[in-house]
């Protein structure tokens, strides 16, 4: 019985091994596989009863394990929509055929990289069909609320990225100085003593249009400068033109401290003035229009200083006409649209997929996962918050496998190997021997 059991046992031994070498055969055919885990075996051993004076090998049994928690390095690319993720965390894909059916209810899968293109139709996809799954922006490029325990609101990202697309104008920032010599005088010229400055800005349809405004100084009264200006703006898109849209009465301080700042803003016609945020709000052909002006008793929007008109900061948001020539992710997983006008849009938002038990996934092909009952529920997070990392473009995670470990396991089990068939070897023999005890 002893005999038989040590062949056994050796038997078990060779099948063990062999899949040791197929674990480590895995491995280093994977080494330049992007986002591959390697796969580790260990053995077990397997007791059989046993009394003192007489001992039954047991045998070993081999069990494996894909190690997904282990990440590999991140290698830079020169794709922006080549993808990795830097810490816990998932990518969501799904593949191009359930894309293409179409049939509302997409499985998902889970990857930590890829190298995302768009494909004829405009979905981010890689080479093997896997489509990124992202929940898309409103039209202001906010981000709806999301079920975050369901896919349900996941969608393919399908970018065109041939579109054509403009941004209104709703912000406008004036810097500039008016001269304070302008209000000593008694007599006020509209000729000579009025400012003007147009201030373009783009409308709902991309085309440009002009606020114009006046600056007109109150005069002085009794030999003492007013330090008054009354604002009045003008939209050339409004019929007619001439309409005002917005008057302001500006005063700024003339004492030792805060000399040549805003004192006080009072409206005639338009939004009232914020103190808080130092705007005002008109509104043109195309809608609404913030207008920064500064803030009381500082000196960053409007001042009166000396005796020259003088824009020193004029800025606006918005953009005209402009075509996508480049898709961008950041690292909380938003997706930006370029323009060849230097402005971006938000056009999706890339959750990252979070898991209680990350080696509980069951491994499918092309280095993606399924959720199982061992992995537990997932849950969908915003990429850098909560326990998941950061999503980084331009890069792709190479193979976790450590080929001088590999090499080295490698010689181990082929000497394990060999020797467990020396022992079958070695038992056969002695039982030729016993056989041969009968002749």
């Amino acid at each position: 019985m002893t005999i038989s059991s040590s062949l056994n046992a050796g038997v078990m031994g060779l099948n063990a091994n062999a899949t040791k070498l197929a674990t480590i055969s895995d491995n280093i055919a994977n080494s330049n596989t992007y986002g591959y885990k390697r796969v580790e075996s260990d053995f077990h051993s397997l007791v059989t009863s046993s009394n003192g004076s007489s001992y039954s090998a047991g045998g070993v049994r081999a069990s494996t394990q894909r190690m997904i928690d282990q990440a590999g390095s991140l290698i830079g690319t020169n794709n922006s929509t080549d993808l990795a993720v830097r810490g816990n965390g998932f990518l969501p894909v799904t593949t191009k055929p359930e894309v293409t059916v179409d049939n509302g209810d997409l499985s998902m899968l889970l990857t930590t990289t890829g190298s995302f293109r768009t494909d004829a139709e405009g979905f981010l996809k890689t080479e093997n069909g896997l489509v990124l799954l992202g929940v898309p922006a409103n039209p202001d490029g906010s981000i709806p609320s999301f079920s975050r325990d369901s896919i349900a609101s996941l969608e393919p990202i399908q970018v065109n990225l041939s579109a054509i697309s403009s941004e209104p104008t709703t912000e406008i920032k004036l810097g500039l100085n008016l001269p304070a010599t302008a209000t000593e005088e008694a007599v006020i010229d509209p000729a000579s003593d009025y400012e003007h400055l147009n201030v373009e800005y783009y409308d709902n349809l991309g085309t440009t249009e002009e606020i114009t405004i006046e600056f007109r100084p109150s005069p002085s009264s009794g030999g003492i400068a007013s330090n008054e200006w009354t604002l009045v703006l003008t939209d050339s898109a409004t019929i007619p033109s001439s309409t005002v849209i917005g008057e302001y009465v500006v005063t700024f301080n003339d004492n030792q401290t805060a000399g040549g700042s805003l004192a006080s803003v009072t409206s005639v016609t338009g939004g009232a003035y914020d103190p808080a945020t130092g705007t005002v709000e008109v509104n043109v052909a195309s809608g609404p229009i913030s207008i920064s002006i500064g803030e009381l008793d500082t000196t960053g929007g409007l001042t009166q200083f000396g005796s020259s008109f003088r824009p020193t900061n004029i800025s606006k948001n918005g953009s005209g006409t402009g075509t996508m020539i480049l898709i961008e992710v950041d690292e909380n997983g938003f997706v930006y649209g370029r323009y060849d006008t230097g402005t971006s849009r938000t056009l999706y938002q890339i959750p990252l997929v979070a898991v209680s038990n990350r080696n509980g996934l069951e491994a499918q092909d092309y280095e993606t996962y399924q959720v199982t009952k061992e992995s537990g529920s997932y849950y969908l997070w915003d990429a850098a918050d909560g326990p998941t990392g950061e999503i980084v473009g331009y890069a792709r995670e190479q193979s976790s496998t450590d080929v001088a470990k590999e090499l080295t396991d490698l010689i181990q089990t082929q000497r394990a190997y060999t020797s467990n068939a020396k022992v079958i070897q070695t038992v056969d023999e002695m039982l030729q021997e016993t056989t041969n005890i009968k002749r």
